[in-house]
């Protein structure tokens, strides 16, 4: 089958960092799903681990943690789904990744597509989806239509997973939603995304929210440059309130929250898949729950770039792009030249 991996990890403008490969088709085990890939979509910890996860030896190491597919065959133990079928999921990182023809995946993990949307449009929302999800509801535990009277910071909320958080806080809760951006263009994707306001993170976000009228806020989900906007972010926290944070900070001293007796929370995505918790099945189930807000017209699809098929040329110009730190949405490629 075709697909697109790395052998060594090397800088996005070399050639070799991200080649075209023919490997043999995946068998699935007894709870897994046998997927036909028919598109993908590019996310931080594709860049992530191509820079710093060397493959084995003679190896080759297959990235791509989004997919839109159609299930070609079933493991023995499968039981909410059949061949036919038409999927998104976002994967597991201990597992191969998506970016090639075959692709298994846990059942449990994944759910039917939203039927509204094509392939490419589907193939942006899962691991984001999964990630803003899981930090709303069971990091910083604000109850399904809760919330009233609080105030939810997003810093980061152009990106591909304040996309798609923006909107579930909008559309499950009732929180006052404040993105950061720092450019015109993103700051008009959040609000057309519906958050109430936006301040600009390339400046003091304390000073920022000061001067919109907002103050303090009670949580902060911060998705990217945490070390950059720590001290600003526990300036603008109220006494008690949450941190929720999703990026790799290179140090993240806890200390300073004391004072105000800030909780701090992580959200991995990939934590239930990798450790096969008891609520596994929740991922595949909160994404049916999202299809469904998208297929009744209540969340939209994240995807903002396309970079036409799914080969190892178009992957490096997506990798470049997220790297550059300017990404708006998501990118999203779809279908293997034939």
């Amino acid at each position: 089958m075709k697909a697109v991996g790395y052998r060594h990890s090397l800088p996005i403008d070399d050639p070799a960092s991200l080649e075209d490969l023919e490997l043999p088709a995946p068998t699935p085990g007894s709870r897994d799903l046998l997927v036909r890939v028919k598109a993908v979509s590019v996310n931080p910890v594709d860049t992530k681990i191509r820079k710093n996860v060397a493959p084995e030896a003679g190896q080759a190491k297959v990235l791509g943690w989004d997919a839109v597919g159609t299930v070609e065959a079933v493991g023995a133990s499968v039981t909410g789904f059949k061949a036919g079928d038409r999927v998104f999921y976002a994967g597991s990182i201990i597992r191969p990744g998506a970016n090639s023809e075959l692709h298994v995946v846990d059942e449990r993990i994944a759910a039917l597509a939203p039927r509204s949307l094509d392939d490419a449009q589907a193939a942006a929302l899962p691991l984001t989806t999964i990630t803003a999800y899981e930090l709303l509801f069971d990091r910083l535990r604000v109850p399904k239509n809760g919330g009233a009277g609080q105030t939810l910071l997003i810093v980061g909320g152009a990106g591909g997973v304040g996309s798609i958080l923006i909107q579930l806080a909008r559309q499950l809760t009732q929180l006052r939603v404040v993105a950061t951006a720092s450019r015109a263009e993103t700051r008009a994707w959040c609000l057309s995304l519906g958050a109430h306001a936006v301040v600009d993170h390339s400046k003091p976000l304390a000073a920022e929210l000061r001067d919109a009228g907002i103050g303090e806020v009670d949580m902060v989900a911060s998705l990217t440059e945490t070390a950059r906007h720590y001290a600003q972010i526990i300036e603008s926290l109220r006494p008690q309130g949450q941190l929720a944070v999703i990026d790799d900070a290179p140090v993240l001293d806890a200390m300073p929250l004391k004072g105000k007796s800030i909780s701090l929370h992580w959200e991995l995505m990939f934590t239930r898949s990798k450790f096969e918790t008891a609520d596994m099945a929740r991922q595949g189930e909160l994404l049916a729950e999202v299809a469904a807000l998208v297929d009744a017209g209540r969340i939209r699809t994240t995807a903002n770039a396309g970079f036409g098929t799914i080969n190892a040329a178009n992957l490096r110009k997506a990798h470049a792009l997220i790297e550059s730190g300017k990404a708006q949405g998501k990118v999203v490629l779809a279908g293997f030249d034939a």
